[in-house]
């Protein structure tokens, strides 16, 4: 019966089993008889960094307080409303500063008047001291007279003194409820937006004690982007140094700034030791908002389009670095220059090219996962290199 098949056909069956044998190993084990893992040397970009979180507030807010008590009369302004600088806010009741105004304005001028009174009295005593003078060199009068005339001119003008020091203090005073009264009108520190409004119309407030917050007035057009970094972490950090953040709302996409200042005095959450890092951040789009939370990133050192392989692919000894790349079933150690190095990924500066073929592990160390390739696809250069 085997006589009868074709010693051709046997041919081509072996043929075809090998083949089929050839393209399964490759496709499936994804590697060689030593189950590596092949990855390719690529261009890309590289990032050592600092991770931490943060959370954004205003650079510059204002907390509008009321200086005085009262009734909140109106109230000119809502949440969210973008106001200027010297915008009417809101208007206390005013009744009880006005009264006073009143009355210390009519007291002011009852004293003014009152010193116009012994202005005149004074002439009129200089006068008579004048004439008992002449009178006294051709001994017309006693000189008890002419004493009591001298003396009364000294009590006028002590009299026209303390009147004049009385009107100061009124004048002071008046000034004093002139401002009070000022106060009842609320005007916006700063430029800004309304961020909360802690008050109602109709409410009463009592400002004896201190001043009860009506308003927050936040100018959103630069935030503080405030991120507590460990004691282990925060020798890598300086001032000036790049950082890229994202929000949880939006974690594709990143924004850039720089690192403003390291706060000296720590946070302590748990026996765990934590600085605060500030970062301005220019928001003049807006779209950045108050207490949101950020995934932040303290550039180290970074480079792009450079030339990249796995860092499982790299060996550090005190010889120097070197590359592991498959050179038929054998692996070779090519001695490399390394740039930046990641967690993940190694810069080359210098041993090998775009596309060499590096061992990334084995099929053992991943759990017989399908080795996979990443970056340049295009036919890689395997051996050919001299190792040591």
């Amino acid at each position: 019966m085997l006589k009868r098949i074709p010693v051709s056909l046997i041919a081509l069956i072996l043929v075809i089993g090998l083949v089929a044998w050839g393209v399964y190993y490759w496709l499936i084990s994804g590697s060689d008889e030593k189950g590596w893992l092949i990855q390719y040397a690529e261009i890309g970009s590289i990032q050592n960094h600092v991770a931490s979180t943060g959370t954004l507030e205003p650079k510059n807010y204002v907390d509008v307080g009321a200086q005085v008590s009262g009734q909140v009369k109106v109230i000119h302004v809502e949440e969210g409303d973008v106001v200027e600088k010297g915008q009417l806010l809101a208007e206390i009741d005013a009744s009880v500063f006005e009264t006073k105004v009143a009355n210390a304005e009519a007291s002011l001028e009852n004293k003014r008047a009152g010193l116009q009174q012994q202005l005149a009295e004074l002439e009129l005593e200089e006068l008579r001291l004048r004439r008992n003078e002449g009178l006294f060199t051709h001994q017309a009068i006693s000189e008890d007279t002419l004493v009591q005339s001298r003396t009364g001119v000294k009590i006028l003008k002590a009299k026209i003194e303390a009147t004049r020091a009385q009107i100061k203090a009124d004048e002071a005073s008046l000034a004093g409820d002139k401002v009070s009264l000022g106060y009842t009108s609320l005007f916006a520190p700063i430029s800004g937006t309304v961020a909360s409004i802690s008050v109602r119309e109709g409410q009463t407030l009592n400002a004896t004690n201190s001043a009860p917050v009506v308003m927050k007035i936040s100018d959103l057009s630069v935030m503080t982007l405030r991120v507590e970094v460990s004691e282990a972490d925060i020798p890598k950090l300086e001032k000036g140094m790049d950082v890229r953040f994202a929000t949880l709302g939006q974690p594709d996409k990143y924004r850039w700034s720089t690192l403003a200042k390291i706060l000296p005095t720590p946070n302590v959450v748990n026996d765990v030791v934590l600085y605060q890092v500030l970062v301005d951040v220019d928001n003049k789009d807006h779209s950045l908002m108050e207490a949101m939370s950020t995934q932040v990133f303290f550039v180290e050192e970074s480079a792009q389009d450079v030339l990249l392989v796995p860092l499982a692919a790299v060996r550090r000894t005190p010889r120097g670095a070197f590359a592991r790349i498959p050179a038929g079933n054998e692996e070779e150690r090519v001695k490399v220059e390394l740039g930046i190095v990641s967690r993940t990924h190694a810069q080359i500066r210098a041993g090998l090219e775009l596309g060499d073929a590096v061992i990334a592990g084995s099929e053992q160390s991943s759990g017989g996962e399908q080795a996979r390739t990443f970056g340049n696809t295009s036919t890689p250069r395997i051996g050919g290199r001299r190792g040591f």
